[in-house]
């Protein structure tokens, strides 16, 4: 084991955690991963099942005694969110995640850890090859492609699955159980732009916006953070004031669930309007820090000189961009009445990009209560259309509707009381789980979800906290000699 996890416990956990961190395993590439679980499941003499999408599905055995408990099973993801920090030299699709430890926490150089969810799957993987815990007959499920849309889970087929608990190892809140999740559905805006050439002579110049926390769009929307997309749009549109600026080239954003940390654009200016393009942003700068403040402390917005561009976009064109990135709402709409401190209704401005001929902006919109999801994509794009976009809403995915009062929920607190001596607390995520999407192909199956602590997922400052992971085995092991 590497030396950041040399005297980590479990042995068990981190030895499939760190195999795991070391296998590319981008969403929609998730082969070398799920190669991995099948490695596993056949040196264990298990069976293995290997759904049309790729999704796998392994079978255990009960433990002696235990032949007549019901089935339950215990899911994770296979992909990971792939973020890194600007100047970070690190492939995805190629490079293995560099570990990093820091006291009590385990982290990443530079990049995503994919703890979210590798340690659930890690988990699962651990209680595979057991020998030791007294479990009644298992199910695994695997899925792919959880972070650009649940579409794993999607496509899982009815009728593949025996089990009547599912316990889905995807929580990032330790001495919590999670009852409930909202559904989600992107939102994505298109604009076909025209070009001409840029003024002879003009200056080039890089606005960048860097520096801020991001975050997951579902767990971290409330904490009030810095939206780079909106940042930049605001910084556009006073810049578009002087009169003889123009913008070539706009990106922010890497993925639909990810509040977005930086963002950038190219523009050019007659180099006589530098120095008031460079006190507009240094302007910029300081309103944004006090505006955020305490939320997100080291927010930059820079002017930095590169190559003046070839070709701009038209002018109309700039102030649509510019004017619908200031003007999408980005965060909280509404808090749940019913659970104190949960968000109901929110929207995240993504990401934004330019190829070619054409610019996109993609949004999600998350609630629990799919007409409040509905009503909330038709607002965003509603104000798209008024800004010259044409709009695509998704198909979306489901909610998952809390039950507080079921077995699995009762057994798990059980359970849980045993090993910490007090109940977990119940709490829904403002986030889509994949126990709602698939569960609502299997009606009657009762779900629940844990974890360990993971903190500032889906972004290079994602870390897992170590001694929550023995906590989150220990907990683990006795709901399945309980259930």
């Amino acid at each position: 084991m590497s030396s950041a996890l040399s005297s980590a416990e479990p042995k068990q956990v981190w030895k499939h955690f760190e195999a795991i961190a070391a296998i590319p395993r981008p969403s929609k590439k998730e082969d070398a991963a799920r190669n991995y679980v099948l490695a596993q499941a056949k040196r264990l003499g298990l069976e293995a099942v290997q759904d049309k999408v790729g999704n796998v599905v392994v079978r255990k055995p009960a433990r002696p005694g235990r032949e007549n408990a019901p089935m339950a099973l215990l899911q994770g993801h296979l992909d990971m969110v792939c973020e890194k920090n600007e100047g970070t030299a690190f492939n995805f699709d190629t490079d293995g995640i560099k570990l990093v430890r820091d006291g009590d926490w385990l982290k990443a150089d530079g990049t995503t850890l994919g703890s979210d969810n590798g340690v659930g799957v890690a988990a699962a993987l651990a209680v595979m090859e057991s020998e030791d815990i007294a479990h009644g007959p298992l199910e695994f499920v695997f899925t792919i492609d959880e972070e650009t849309g649940l579409t794993g889970a999607a496509e899982f087929p009815p009728g593949l699955l025996k089990s009547k608990y599912f316990l889905n190892l995807d929580n990032e809140e330790k001495g919590t159980i999670c009852i409930g999740c909202s559904g989600g559905m992107n939102t994505t805006a298109r604009r076909k732009l025209s070009r001409h050439a840029a003024r002879g002579g003009a200056a080039g110049y890089r606005i960048k916006v860097s520096g801020l926390k991001g975050g997951h769009s579902g767990v971290d929307i409330h904490l009030g953070r810095g939206n780079a997309n909106r940042i930049l749009g605001s910084v556009l549109q006073r810049g578009l004031e002087i009169p003889s600026l123009e913008v070539a080239d706009v990106k922010g954003g890497s993925a639909h669930n990810a509040i977005p940390r930086e963002a950038w654009a190219v523009i050019a200016v007659d180099k006589a309007k530098a120095d008031e393009l460079k006190t507009l942003v240094a302007q910029a700068q300081a309103e944004y820090k006090s505006d955020l403040g305490a939320f997100d402390p080291d927010v930059q917005i820079a002017a930095e000189m590169v190559d003046g561009p070839k070709q701009v976009i038209d002018a109309a064109d700039a102030k649509a961009v510019a004017d619908l990135l200031a003007s999408l709402h980005h965060g909280v709409i509404a808090m749940s009445p019913d659970v104190p401190g949960l968000v109901q209704n929110s929207t995240n401005l993504a990401t934004v990009s330019m190829d070619g001929d054409s610019v996109q902006i993609i949004t999600s919109q998350r609630s629990a209560i799919e007409s409040s999801r509905n009503a909330l994509a038709r607002m965003v794009g509603t104000t798209c259309r008024m800004a010259g976009f044409e709009v695509q809403h998704g198909a979306g995915y489901p909610g998952w509707k809390p039950e507080p009062n079921s077995e699995i929920v009762k057994k798990l607190q059980s359970a849980h009381k045993e090993v910490f001596g007090n109940e977990a607390k119940l709490i829904a995520m403002h986030a889509g789980l994949e126990c709602g999407v698939i569960g609502e192909k299997y009606p009657g199956m009762q779900m629940a979800s844990f974890g360990p602590q993971i903190e500032n997922p889906h972004s290079p400052n994602e870390r897992v906290q170590i001694s929550s992971v023995e906590s989150f085995w220990k907990f683990l092991r006795r709901a399945l000699e309980v259930i």
